[in-house]
């Protein structure tokens, strides 16, 4: 279902529906819009699918999807994948979406910053918080050693086995992470500024029971400075109030959380509030006709930022945007339990 990055056609790619955003409510709106008879293509700026889920904690269990006790944000993700694959939805990666344009005909112009172009009679947002990058350590030896020996982010959990590993931040994700490889590494360090933290009271209290029974350590200082001799982390130089160790380190993940930005969504012409797009909570559209959002991206009263809310959002933007694309014709419903041509597609797909 990929096309490659870097794919410029001359002309622009019609679509019913341009989704912006790969991550699970992406995902299951391209299921959705193949249900109800919608054409759709998905764009994102990251360079693999599954959003901030993957980004942020592949690995990490998810309790709150219907019908699925418990599962992976990786599992989640393939599953959507999966349930997509009868429609086959192209999904562009690296591309970020610049501009967007109203047409006569009433269709969306949508160009990206590698040269592909979009007709769509509408657009859904389903951008999570919009671009984000993670805060980075402000280090200049840190550059160096991105991706090989300091992480922002855990892409394999397998890499640190046996390893010593070192957990900058004091959050939720860096608690987590601390006490996720503390199975996995030879030895995990939690470091963070101070002895408080910001992360939830559950995980603070597994935390310090995890480091009274010696299967990690914490320490109270902040990173001065990186010992990478031959381009191979050794250690990391934590400087603290009686001044400054060394602490013997393979791996360093930097979890200091991340810096959210709408980027050039929010030059497109409709209401944001709070960095978030208002929208009309009975159809989710924004308040230009034929947008849409859906996911934590859409901003309403009472929103709650949970992915199957997302899910909701964006099945009823669909219905609306079945208007725009075909304002010649009536949908009318059919319970996929009933439905003669999904079935088809699905068994197809499958065989």
């Amino acid at each position: 279902m990929t096309t490659p990055a870097d794919t410029s056609p001359a002309s622009p790619i019609s679509t019913d529906v341009l989704i912006i955003g790969a991550g699970p409510v992406g995902l299951f709106a391209a299921f959705e819009a193949g249900v109800i008879g919608l054409s759709s293509h998905i764009v994102d700026n990251i360079e693999r699918v599954g959003g901030q889920c993957i980004e942020l904690y592949p690995d990490k269990p998810i309790y709150d999807i219907p019908a699925l006790p418990v599962c992976t944000a990786r599992e989640l993700v393939d599953r959507l994948l999966e349930q997509c694959r009868p429609f086959e939805p192209p999904i562009h990666l690296g591309h970020r979406v610049e501009t967007v344009e109203r047409q006569e005909n009433g269709r969306w112009l949508a160009r990206t910053d590698k040269g592909l172009t979009f007709d769509a009679a509408a657009i859904l947002i389903a951008a999570g918080n919009g671009s984000f990058v993670p805060q980075r350590l402000p280090l200049e030896e840190a550059v160096q050693l991105e991706g090989r020996h300091v992480h922002y982010s855990v892409p394999n959990v397998d890499a640190f086995a046996g390893k010593n590993v070192i957990v900058a931040g004091g959050g939720d994700s860096a608690l987590d992470w601390a006490l996720a490889l503390r199975t996995v590494a030879r030895h995990v360090t939690l470091v963070h500024r101070r002895n408080g933290f910001s992360a939830t009271d559950s995980s603070v209290a597994s935390m310090r029971r995890a480091v009274e029974a010696g299967e990690m350590d914490f320490v109270v200082g902040s990173i001065a400075s990186l010992s990478a001799p031959n381009g191979q982390l050794e250690s990391v130089e934590i400087r603290h109030a009686e001044g400054s160790s060394p602490l013997a380190a393979d791996y360093l993940l930097v979890l200091f959380g991340l810096v959210a930005d709408l980027g050039p969504i929010a030059h497109w012409g409709f209401e944001v509030q709070g960095g978030r797009i208002k929208v009309d909570t009975s159809n989710y559209e924004s308040t230009c006709p034929g947008i849409f959002a859906a996911g934590d991206i859409a901003g309403y009263p009472n929103k709650q930022k949970l992915i199957l809310s997302g899910f909701h959002e964006a099945s009823l933007a669909l219905r609306k945007a079945y208007t725009y694309a075909f304002p010649e014709k009536k949908r009318v419903h059919v319970h996929s339990s009933y439905d003669a041509k999904l079935a088809e597609r699905v068994a197809a797909s499958h065989a």
